[in-house]
């Protein structure tokens, strides 16, 4: 490798889970330096990182919680003074489903709080390092449950409003060589979709006719994150084997 050449930084949010893990592993794999963050569970991080290292990878894990502005902002100034990171993955989220008419105040704001204040509050100290580089991605991760989804209007608005974000901040920063998007998955394998969809409802609900894997959401942020993908901005992309 030229001693001269410097590997992109890549900080993907909720990396420590199933879908997080795999968008860090692809990542790596594709040569990034990537950081790994954990909301609490840095023990979960750290597996991550060391599955990447002991592939011949660059990780490091790091743990703060999303909501907390002041958090983010030390942590992510701490991590730019080494160099910008060029790549972010907005990807932690929580889901906290009930109907409307039942849901809590506490189940609203925890949603929007982590899924789309959080966006916020690790973009900002990230943005203007990347826009000094005059190269950069940022990669929202949505759900098809942005659409409207029975039970879910906090993740919905969330997610929506995610979307919108993500936009409005890829018309600001195309100058700077920063594009900016969303992917939008479905129904993706995991611990907890396992549990809720059987073979039946996926087989009558995904046109497909199967559960996504992660690894596929994977490939397409990598696709993004790229080169190739420098005239697409301001998308947001579905990966959800065909539902509407």
């Amino acid at each position: 490798m030229n001693s001269n050449f410097t590997m992109k930084r890549a900080l993907i949010t909720g990396g420590s889970g199933a879908l997080g893990g795999a968008i860090c592993k692809r990542l790596a794999a594709d040569g990034y330096a990537v950081i790994v963050h954990a909301g609490n569970n840095l023990e979960a991080a750290n597996k991550v990182v060391n599955e990447i290292n002991a592939t011949g990878g660059v990780a490091e894990a790091i743990s703060f919680d999303v909501t907390d502005a002041d958090a983010c902002e030390s942590a992510l100034q701490e991590l730019c003074a080494k160099q910008a990171i060029q790549v972010l993955v907005s990807n932690a989220g929580v889901h906290a489903d009930a109907p409307l008419a039942g849901m809590s105040q506490d189940q609203w704001q925890r949603v929007l709080q982590v899924n789309l204040q959080g966006f916020f509050n690790v973009c900002k100290p990230l943005i203007m390092p990347m826009a000094r580089t005059r190269w950069g991605r940022v990669i929202g991760v949505s759900s098809i449950a942005a659409r409207g989804n029975r039970g879910q209007a906090n993740y919905a608005a969330a997610k929506a409003g995610l979307e919108a974000a993500v936009r409005s901040l890829s018309l600001e920063m195309a100058s700077r060589g920063i594009t900016a998007n969303c992917v939008a998955p479905g129904i993706i394998d995991s611990p907890m979709t396992t549990s809720i969809f059987d073979q039946d409802f996926i087989r009558n609900t995904v046109p497909v006719g199967r559960i996504g894997k992660p690894e596929e959401v994977a490939a397409l942020v990598a696709y993004l994150a790229s080169e190739d993908a420098a005239y697409i901005s301001g998308q947001t992309i579905a990966i959800d084997g065909g539902m509407r």
